[in-house]
């Protein structure tokens, strides 16, 4: 395979794999992923610690184009996502486009050629038409900024990054923090370790997991009814959708969430006190809602504590409280999420005229529709800006962010075309929309979270429904866009050989009578659905539009 491709993708985890499907079904078979592990599967790799699990039912955390009939529960673990991503390789083949072991490190858009290259940690480089950024925004693990952190002697595992060699088994453990991977792990810690301490920062509202295994008889009617298989996947579709109400917005919905969590609280937690120190002052979805039905119940147990006082320090011996305490540890678990990119990029990318994202999303990462920015040609991001779900599968927004960069691309290679790149003004309007309408939602209401960046911009939520997001992104408007015909490109480049060296040559014959062509003309096409196999048509010079 050539090191110059239509698409280059950048990660092999959902993004990057449902993205190279629906490339293969538009019947575009020249493109390349990069991934940087030795193997597929992105955060469902990395995250192998114990009672690793999604928090979305499994009939909806997955593509509605490729559905799997044999998931073995309501909520499956991290093993069974994994094996299913496996699976979507098996199945399409997507092995023979893949480079492991690449870990790109810079992305560059060469403005003569109108092509990117990615360069590689290890010298190599990949030129490509086009590139889609899949490698996700919970790739890179987070270590909290606490002193001493280097001091401590003892054993330290960061969540995303288990040690499957270390024995747990009658080791002093404590789990720094109280996330969405905390409340699966601290279960699963006091079964075998001799005494876990939490050590909480803030507490989280915790809502009861309704998770069951699917009968054989269901994933038989699974497997040959796939209708059947669709409406169980539509009813849990809707019932997290309606859940937008009191998680998005203020409502009385938000309301009866919080009535309902405390009510899971004094259910499993008799302790007033404990109660207290887990109950939340912040609004009901601000932060991730926590789904467990276990997490209380293991801090109750005996060999477990909750400690509320903020670590001062770490010491060589374990953990120093604001309250003058150390505790004395063997081993400390990191919980504590990803070094989310909500400001900056994970590695430079420089696009045209030698523009850097990094400098242009210093104060808060933008994009069109969460999938492309101004001044970077045929660069596409998936799970991309804005398009973070609060109450819904991140899987629905996903994919239909890869339906429409796909078309997109469908429309580059059909059209001939050379560059493609949103119009600012558009952009811009998209964006002050956003976060116009992110002003009076719950994840800007005053809680401190990893939605928003220190000064309190928020380029990570969609301010609305799934269905919104979704019906947005169902249709490609080519007015949106800037485009340039590789054709006219190649003619503006044609040199030849003079004595005096090198000239332009005279560009095709009728070019003057007709008016020159402009290197980037303002082309709308008409608002067009873009469902697989369908591209925005070419259009006549009587298309273009002054107020565009």
């Amino acid at each position: 395979m050539s090191d110059t491709t239509n698409v280059l993708i950048v990660g092999a985890g959902f993004a990057g794999l449902g993205t190279a499907i629906r490339l293969l079904q538009q019947g575009i078979d020249d493109f390349l992923i990069l991934e940087r592990a030795d193997e597929v599967g992105g955060t469902w790799r990395d995250n192998t610690y114990p009672g690793a699990a999604c928090d979305i039912p499994s009939l909806l955390y997955s593509y509605g184009f490729e559905q799997n009939p044999n998931w073995s529960r309501a909520y499956s673990g991290s093993g069974e996502i994994l094996d299913y991503i496996k699976t979507m390789v098996d199945k399409h083949s997507l092995s023979r486009f893949i480079r492991f072991g690449v870990n790109v490190t810079g992305l560059d858009f060469d403005d003569e050629s109108a092509l990117w290259t990615a360069q590689a940690a290890d010298g190599s480089e990949f030129k490509a038409r086009t590139a889609v950024m899949a490698s996700g925004p919970l790739a890179n693990p987070s270590l909290p900024d606490i002193r001493g952190l280097d001091t401590f002697l003892g054993h330290k595992i960061h969540s995303a990054r288990w040690d499957h060699h270390y024995d747990m088994s009658d080791k002093r453990i404590a789990v720094v923090g109280t996330g969405a991977s905390a409340v699966q792990i601290i279960p699963e810690l006091v079964n075998t370790a001799r005494s876990v301490k939490v050590f909480q920062r803030t507490p989280g509202w915790v809502l009861p997991r309704p998770d069951f295994s699917h009968p054989q008889w269901a994933r038989t009617a699974f497997r040959r009814v796939p209708l059947v298989q669709n409406a169980a996947r539509q009813a849990w579709f809707w019932v997290h959708e309606l859940m937008a109400v009191g998680m998005v917005w203020d409502t009385p919905v938000t309301t009866g969430i919080q009535l309902v969590a405390k009510a899971n609280l004094r259910r499993q937690v008799s302790d007033s006190w404990l109660r207290r120190q887990l109950t939340p002052n912040f609004r009901a979805g601000c932060k991730r809602m926590l789904m467990s039905s276990d997490y209380y119940p293991a801090l109750q147990r005996d060999n477990c504590k909750l400690v509320s006082w903020p670590i001062a320090t770490l010491s060589p011996n374990g953990i120093r409280t604001a309250d003058g305490i150390e505790h004395e540890l063997d081993c400390i678990v990191f919980a504590t999420g990803f070094d989310v990119c909500k400001a900056g990029t994970p590695f430079p990318i420089r696009g045209a005229h030698g523009r850097e994202l990094s400098d242009e999303w210093s104060e808060g990462a933008y994009a069109y529709r969460s999938v492309t920015v101004a001044g970077y040609p045929n660069l596409f991001f998936t799970f991309g800006p804005n398009s973070g779900p609060g109450h819904n599968s991140a899987l629905v927004y996903m994919e239909a962010e890869i339906n429409y960069i796909v078309k997109v691309i469908g429309a580059i290679v059909e059209n001939d075309l050379s560059t493609l790149e949103v119009r600012e003004d558009r952009q811009n309007d998209y964006h002050g929309e956003v976060q116009r309408r992110l002003v009076s939602t719950t994840w800007n209401s005053g809680c401190k979270s990893w939605y928003l960046t220190n000064d309190g911009y928020n380029g990570t939520m969609y301010p609305g429904f799934a269905t919104q997001f979704v019906r947005a992104l169902s249709k490609v408007d080519m007015g949106d866009y800037v485009t340039n015909p590789a054709t006219a490109r190649r003619e503006l480049q044609t040199v030849e050989h003079a004595e005096n060296g090198l000239r332009v040559a005279k560009v095709a014959q009728g070019r003057k009578s007709a008016g020159a062509l402009p290197t980037r003309p303002d082309v709308r096409a008409d608002v067009v659905d873009v469902g697989v196999g369908k591209v925005p048509p070419k259009r006549a010079a009587s298309s273009v539009r002054k107020d565009a």
